[in-house]
């Protein structure tokens, strides 16, 4: 049977987009499932404020009746603004192996763009650096975070096929805890710490942490504008990420950095649990076990950790702020029982990043990459 593209123009349709992954990805042992309600409210249009300067596009590939595949197509105006572009994305996808559907797929995303007068289209991206970016290309055969996705060897294959070439490359990284926090950053943190006139800040309680609530997403927008592909963060979505991660943060894995004279944030280091085996249990839904395991991940004993949000304002990057971190996170994480830590994708080509690891043992785990065509 041939493949029939579908575009998704309802609420039933796109739920069926968001389960396509759960159900293609069932029974490997390395793939982490997202909440159902959380990739729908990304995608909803009436509900994440991204759509205020973003438009998107959804489709599924049936074969007699049967989801084979699904694929979206974003244009982020602002990002193309800011990087003086006519790019559109493409992300949220997943297909079977058969070229057929995957070129059926590609075929809709590049013809929609174009009609928006795009001359380029890149991708796995999504609306903002919060959703998932990056093809895993290498490490397949490790259990991912949270903050990324899993995919099967075939898609980089399937991407070549259809002419797309490498634009970025991510990679990833697992850190062996240390006992105690090296001399080196030991000694660099109380520095930085006296020379700069800075302190950490520490929360018992979730109340503590919002009067800073908005202070941290500023700083992502400040220490994330010149990565590949940022776009900065609305009122509006600072808002909606704020009410979407706040409430759920373990606090004492949460430290800030702030000046002592104004109490402004400098450095923060937002960390989890590795909520990945939970997610996987959970099988995309809280109901009816589903927050109770990601509850226990969340509060329970644990040997990983997940580095979800790293960053410093950029005129105090390379004065010793990140040893601060380590050192107030590293005796917390051995307090906790934690043994490695999981980096998010950092960009390869981000020394500042990936030297921070050279004190560490430290090893390169997976590879994700950015695909660009032209149109």
């Amino acid at each position: 049977m041939s493949v029939i593209i579908k575009e998704v123009t309802n609420k039933t349709a796109l739920r069926k987009f968001v389960k396509f992954n759960i159900e293609l990805y069932e029974g490997n042992p390395y793939h982490v499932p997202g909440l159902i309600s959380d990739e729908i409210m990304t995608l909803d249009r009436d509900k994440n404020p991204a759509f205020d300067f973003c438009e998107a596009i959804y489709f599924l590939a049936y074969r007699n009746d049967t989801i084979v595949g699904r694929i979206a197509g974003l244009i982020n105006h602002r990002a193309n603004e800011i990087w003086k572009q006519k790019y559109a994305r493409f992300g949220f996808f997943d297909f079977i192996d058969d070229e057929e559907v995957s070129k059926a797929l590609f075929n809709a995303v590049e013809k929609w763009a174009v009609q928006k007068g795009m001359n380029g289209i890149q991708g796995p991206l999504g609306f903002t650096d919060l959703d998932h970016e990056g093809l895993l290309i290498w490490g397949f055969d490790r259990v991912g975070t949270m903050a990324t996705a899993y995919s099967f060897p075939y898609y980089q294959q399937h991407l070549a096929k259809l002419g797309y070439v490498k634009e970025q490359d991510w990679q990833e990284f697992q850190i062996q805890i240390p006992e105690t926090v090296p001399d080196k950053y030991r000694r660099i943190a109380e520095i930085a710490l006296r020379r700069y006139g800075l302190k950490v800040l520490k929360f018992k309680h979730t109340r503590e942490i919002w009067p800073y609530a908005r202070k941290i997403f500023q700083l992502v927008n400040d220490a994330y504008k010149p990565i590949y592909g940022y776009s900065e963060l609305s009122p509006r979505q600072i808002e909606y990420y704020i009410k979407m991660y706040i409430p759920l943060l373990r606090l004492d894995f949460i430290t800030l950095i702030a000046r002592e004279s104004d109490d402004a944030i400098v450095g923060l280091g937002l960390t989890l649990p590795s909520l990945s085996p939970a997610l996987k249990k959970a099988k995309g839904t809280l109901i009816p076990f589903g927050w109770y395991y990601l509850l226990k991940a969340l509060y329970g004993k644990g040997e990983v950790v997940d580095l979800y949000i790293m960053g410093v304002l950029p005129e105090y990057q390379n004065k010793g702020v990140n040893a601060i971190i380590f050192y107030d996170l590293i005796p917390i994480f051995n307090k906790a029982g934690i043994k490695y830590a999981e980096s998010n994708p950092e960009l390869e080509i981000n020394r500042k990043m990936q030297s921070q690891w050279e004190d560490f043992d430290a090893k390169h785990v997976r590879t994700r990459r950015a695909f660009i065509k032209q149109l």
